[in-house]
């Protein structure tokens, strides 16, 4: 079963590709995404990064976590499930 990896402190300047290709080296990689400001379309600086089984994501996580890559010391650990949020009021809308 696939395990998705949460990927911290990417440079501005990595890309899907480059992410995909250098977490290859810890094994099969399912997907690679970074994401990006809706806003100015740039990278938030972090990510994810699926491997395709438990013992690929501990590698990737051990050959990365506190590791460069270009430039940036990068965190690595298992992606947590996203948590519901409240609902954020939307500013001064009035009936």
């Amino acid at each position: 079963m696939a395990k998705k990896l949460y990927v911290g402190g990417l440079s501005y300047n990595t890309t899907e590709a480059a992410l995909r290709e250098a977490f290859s080296k810890a094994g099969t990689v399912e997907s690679a995404s970074i994401i990006m400001d809706k806003m100015s379309g740039r990278s938030k600086g972090f990510g994810f990064v699926e491997m395709s089984n438990d013992d690929e994501a501990q590698a990737a996580i051990d050959m990365f976590n506190g590791k460069d890559l270009d430039g940036r010391n990068l965190t690595v650990n298992e992606a947590r499930p996203k948590e519901d949020r409240p609902q954020r009021s939307g500013g001064n809308w009035r009936s």
